[in-house]
């Protein structure tokens, strides 16, 4: 992180970080959506991922990346840039970057970290995720650093994601189910990174009704 001087900052995001502070503690439980719970098991393994935003003309824009084909957990999914935590690591912010250097050649310095929400409980892996919100102040070009670990980079504004006809609601493996989203050009976004991405829509008061009945198919599944 670095002091960014007179960066332009967009007028969405201070309520953005004022919804974020106001979520915290039993509210959290209540807005996300599916698997997602407010972690609450002390020998969970932790993790964080970084929800990059950047400002565009027609509003923010979410730094997604699809996951590699060949790896043995979640392959091909997409996801948020971000993994375990490190010893080194001074915080979760501080893995999220890291995460996001390390995946995609984020730079830390263009990144103005705004808030970390509630780590998240996913109990098919074990970890606590920490999501940290994040403003990408100054936006340059990223791609995968490991072919092996991350196939691509995607930039999705959040009116595409809050967009009816690209939301429905996706039956999990383990029999649960809970919101997703099918946007040109990016695979089926569903489980914990949907998730986040709902809560991030209502946070920011971009969410539209959808049909919630509207069901999507996992390919292969």
């Amino acid at each position: 992180m670095s002091d960014l001087g007179d960066v332009h900052e967009p007028g969405w995001w201070r309520p953005l970080l004022k919804a974020a502070a106001e979520a915290q503690g039993p509210t959290a439980e209540r807005v996300i959506e599916g698997h997602l719970r407010p972690y609450a098991e002390e020998d969970a393994r932790t993790a964080s991922v970084l929800v990059l935003l950047s400002d565009t003309a027609t509003g923010p824009s979410v730094l997604l990346q699809q996951r590699a084909a060949t790896l043995r957990h979640h392959p091909g999914e997409v996801a948020f840039p971000g993994g375990a935590a490190d010893p080194g690591d001074a915080d979760s912010a501080a893995t999220a970057l890291r995460e996001a250097a390390e995946e995609l050649a984020v730079d830390p310095a263009s990144v103005l970290v705004g808030a970390t929400l509630p780590p998240l409980w996913i109990p098919v892996s074990g970890f606590a995720v920490t999501p940290v919100l994040a403003l990408w102040r100054r936006p340059h070009t990223v791609a995968p650093q490991a072919a092996s670990e991350v196939a691509a980079a995607h930039q999705v504004p959040l009116h595409v994601l809050a967009d009816p006809g690209s939301r429905g609601t996706v039956g999990y493996p383990s029999g649960r189910s809970g919101p997703g989203f099918q946007v040109a050009g990016v695979p089926l976004i569903w489980g914990f990174t949907a998730g986040v991405l709902s809560w991030l829509l209502d946070l920011g008061g971009w969410s539209r009704p959808w049909d919630r009945s509207r069901t999507m198919e996992l390919e292969g599944r």
